[in-house]
């Protein structure tokens, strides 16, 4: 009988028929419910008839196989559909008619006919595919050239020409992007790579002297608690890089990246005991891996953390932290009205997704070349493009947000779709417009600052607490 994979019959081969129609096609130019219905209308009358004559002929064929005596009575067993629709029916049964059969001719060769063209349709579509990448390439091959011989050189003069912004916005090339993403970073903590070194080695000798571990009474003594803490922070590294970009299986345990991940993250949280290791760096220092020798991963990494909107984040000031959504809100309502009202309604918060998206740079959030790109643009813009990025998101799916519920809007935005395109984002950040009332990002955030500042200063003076 037919092949079947899946629900849908596995191929179409055409023995001659009676009409010299000959035919050897692929299953997947034919769609299933055609098959189907094909399937069901030319073998209606065989089914029953085949039925009557089984149950004629079940009392003298029981002592044998009756699937066998079933078989021997056919003249031939069916191998496809199209068998089916194009070939005589066995002589035992009844004969189809001749307008039956130009039916199920006419049928046959539509079946075939719409085939073809879904398969023209595709060849067009990976042609078309075909030649956006070509052009893609051309583009970054170009664009290369430019950034290496014009921009890179000098850097300190060009780096903020109207030509060099537009060209940062459509992307850097890959080639050239860790280089511009640490120039734009800087290095303002003066870190050389000898003190990554130290930092290192110290991460090293810790991590020795915690595997060789210390007795029941150590971690009971008064040092016990701090010496637990980073234990836990260590375990928390190790967890968190198994967690890293695992669709790529390079920084998991026996990959390529996995030691040098340890190594950024184990010296960063010697460097800055005060913050330690934060759940979500490990998604930083990866990016920064991937584009940057080690030393400068690390320089590039503990720059950017230094940064005031990372440091409130990876500190975990609430107080800051609100303002930042603040800001956020203000934005939010001014471009997208109807998408702040549907998530005022149902109470969803900023921080619901924000922290997140910030904590991570977006890099675990979105795939990983559209997080590139938005590592661009935040090189180039700063703090404000991340929150730009954020209602880029919003405007992009606000359609299907404003269908949801509060829990359906929350599991979609910490979970967005893996098919999100970057031309399709940075279309909707470019109509995302970051002014309100004629005040730009840092204007917003700097007079919420200060109206908190105030409400400090009140809040704290000897007459109101008496």
């Amino acid at each position: 009988g037919p092949m079947v994979q899946n629900g849908s019959l596995a191929s179409v081969n055409l023995p001659q028929s009676s009409c010299g129609y000959i035919s050897s096609l692929p299953l997947h130019m034919f769609s299933e419910r055609t098959s189907d219905q094909a399937l069901m209308c030319r073998c209606c009358v065989c089914f029953q008839e085949e039925q009557q004559q089984q149950k004629e002929s079940s009392a003298t064929s029981s002592s044998h196989c009756p699937s066998a005596a079933r078989r021997k009575n056919l003249e031939f067993e069916p191998l496809s559909t199209s068998a089916l629709i194009l070939e005589d029916r066995p002589s035992n049964l009844p004969a189809k008619s001749m307008e039956e059969t130009q039916r199920h001719k006419q049928e046959y060769e539509e079946m075939v006919a719409g085939a073809k063209r879904r398969e023209m349709k595709e060849a067009q579509r990976k042609k078309l595919q075909m030649k956006e990448r070509h052009r893609h390439e051309d583009s970054i091959s170009s664009a290369m050239v430019v950034w290496n011989t014009e921009i890179l050189p000098h850097w300190d003069t060009m780096k903020g020409t109207r030509r060099v912004r537009e060209l940062w916005w459509q992307g850097l090339p890959p080639s050239v992007r860790g280089r511009v993403w640490s120039l734009a970073i800087g290095n303002e903590l003066n870190i050389t790579p000898e003190l990554y070194e130290i930092f290192l080695c110290r991460a090293k000798e810790k991590w020795r002297s915690y595997s060789e571990t210390s007795s029941v009474n150590d971690s009971e003594s008064a040092e016990g608690a701090s010496l637990a803490d980073r234990e836990s922070s260590l375990d928390l590294i190790k967890l968190d890089i198994s967690r890293t970009f695992p669709s790529l299986f390079i920084f998991q345990k026996g990959g390529p990246y996995h030691d040098l991940l340890h190594s950024v993250l184990g010296a960063y949280t010697c460097y800055r005991p005060d913050i330690g290791y934060v759940q979500g760096m490990s998604f930083i220092a990866a990016v920064l891996i991937l584009n940057l020798e080690e030393a400068d991963a690390f320089i590039t990494f503990a720059n950017l953390l230094n940064k005031p909107c990372q440091m409130t984040f990876f500190r975990v000031d609430h107080e800051l932290m609100l303002k930042y959504f603040a800001a956020f809100e203000v934005f939010f309502e001014e471009n997208l009205p109807r998408l702040f009202n549907h998530f005022q309604s149902n109470n969803l918060t900023p921080d619901l997704y924000l922290i997140d998206w910030i904590f991570t740079l977006y890099s675990k959030s979105l795939p990983l070349d559209v997080a590139c790109r938005v590592w661009d643009v935040f090189c180039r813009d700063g703090e404000e493009s991340l929150f730009r990025t954020g209602l880029g998101i919003l405007r992009l799916y606000q359609d299907i947000l404003l269908q949801m519920d509060f829990i359906h809007i929350a599991q979609f935005l910490t979970r967005l779709p893996e098919d999100l395109q970057a031309h399709t984002l940075f279309h909707a950040m470019a109509n995302t417009h970051m002014v309100s009332r004629n005040r730009r990002w840092t204007q917003v955030f700097s007079a919420l600052m200060k109206d908190c500042s105030k409400e400090t200063d009140r809040n704290g003076s000897p007459a109101l607490r008496s």
